[in-house]
């Protein structure tokens, strides 16, 4: 005769089966048809089986209670994650990194792990193995994010007890110390460039620190004249193509004759603080109203070529300029100049390093930079010897004004 005694609905229960073995009995949710999500514990002392029902009463009351149905593997749960979770609430570039990471890195490094008895150990071996293999350290951190992120969402949907990202040890970043260029050859810089089309791009980045995206991105309703204020308001996006001839070209995407366009080509600013106004220095509006009448005569010159499409940077027909283009002028430029190569980025590390040090106030070179946080700040102050004396020196008139005398 078994030691059954009936409980309550819904209520926890201990009893001896006619097996000779004490069973426990846990409602812990409800399943997806709507019935009792009821867990059986089974031990051979009743001791040992009331543990285990109160342990599995903690887990619920915890939510730590993995969720019923199949058992997901990592590559389907990541698989499913990034196309059906994240790609309709991310930016397009954002997608594009978790896509990289899942489908270039984790899937094949982890993807046939049990979703629920991965451990951290499983994630440090493979951040080592990317980079005993050539990856570098930040790519490393990349996919640890992404698995992270993604791990995160299957714990919030008690798919997983504990997020094993969360104590795996992410790989080491070692921050590297970017030097600012000097004024003396940002001045170069621009002299080199008022050779060239295009020459207000360059100054805008340098005097102003917009991001590439946000420089390729204005429009000409962006910017007011009058006023002297420029609106940051999107983002170019770099262009991702698919084939117009189903394949049979033989060539990659992006140089199929008949290639289509599959991204838009602009976004809106990545955060509330990337919207912003920005002063125009008087020498800066010189420049942009000069480069507006050469697209006036570029327009002409083109004739029906001519695509309207507002940007203020264009090609000579009037497209939006690629940021890949757009990324191999700048290395054109600084070798044109004999300057160090440094990255497009490097520019507004200089814009900013140059306001921090000019004394302006943290708070409004978070609103000029598009800062959301005041730490970002101390990430771009790089206070160097020669950055430091070019500032005193040029006080009066930085960049287009004169050294004040000595």
């Amino acid at each position: 005769m078994s030691g059954r005694t009936r409980q309550p609905n819904g209520a926890s229960s201990v009893y001896l089966g006619k097996d000779g073995s004490w069973h426990g009995r846990v409602t812990v949710g409800v399943k997806d048809d709507g019935s009792p999500d009821r867990r059986h514990v089974m031990r051979k002392t009743k001791a040992a089986a009331t543990k285990a029902v109160r342990q599995l009463e903690r887990e619920r009351d915890d939510g730590r209670v993995k969720a019923t149905g199949k058992g997901w593997t990592l590559g389907e749960w990541l698989t499913y994650w990034v196309e059906n979770i994240a790609a309709p609430h991310v930016r397009e570039n954002t997608l594009a990194g978790y896509r990289v990471a899942v489908n270039v890195h984790l899937i094949p490094g982890l993807g046939a792990h049990k979703l629920d008895r991965l451990q951290p150990e499983h994630l440090e071996r493979l951040y080592a193995k990317m980079i005993a293999n050539g990856s570098a350290p930040g790519t490393a951190h990349q996919a640890h994010r992404t698995l992270r992120t993604a791990l995160g969402e299957a714990e919030r949907r008690g798919r997983i007890v504990r997020n094993p990202a969360q104590l795996a040890k992410a790989p080491r970043l070692e921050e590297v110390e970017v030097e600012p260029y000097s004024v003396e050859e940002v001045q170069e810089l621009l002299r080199v460039a008022g050779k060239r089309r295009l020459a207000a791009r360059w100054a805008i980045a340098l005097a102003l620190g917009l991001r590439q995206g946000e420089v390729l991105g204005l429009m000409w309703t962006d910017v007011d004249f009058e006023t002297g204020t420029m609106w940051v308001r999107r983002g170019r996006l770099r262009p991702k193509y698919a084939h117009g001839c189903d394949g049979s070209c033989e060539r990659k995407a992006g140089y199929c004759p008949r290639r289509i366009q599959v991204r838009a080509e602009t976004n809106d600013t990545k955060s509330r603080a990337g919207r912003r106004a920005v002063g125009l220095p008087a020498a800066l509006v010189v420049l942009l109203e000069h480069h507006r009448e050469e697209q006036a005569a570029e327009r002409l010159t083109a004739g029906q070529l001519w695509r309207d499409s507002g940007y203020v940077f264009t090609t000579p027909v009037g497209e939006p300029v690629n940021p890949n283009t757009d990324y191999h002028h700048w290395k054109r430029l600084l070798a044109e100049a004999g300057l160090r190569d440094g990255r497009l980025h490097d520019a507004r590390h200089t814009a900013a390093t140059v306001l921090l040090l000019l004394g302006v106030p943290e708070r409004a070179v978070m609103g000029l930079m598009g800062w959301s946080s005041s730490a970002m700040a101390a990430r771009y102050q790089h206070i160097t010897g020669a950055i430091r004396g070019d500032v005193a020196d040029r006080v009066g008139g930085l960049i287009w004004g004169s050294p004040k005398a000595k």
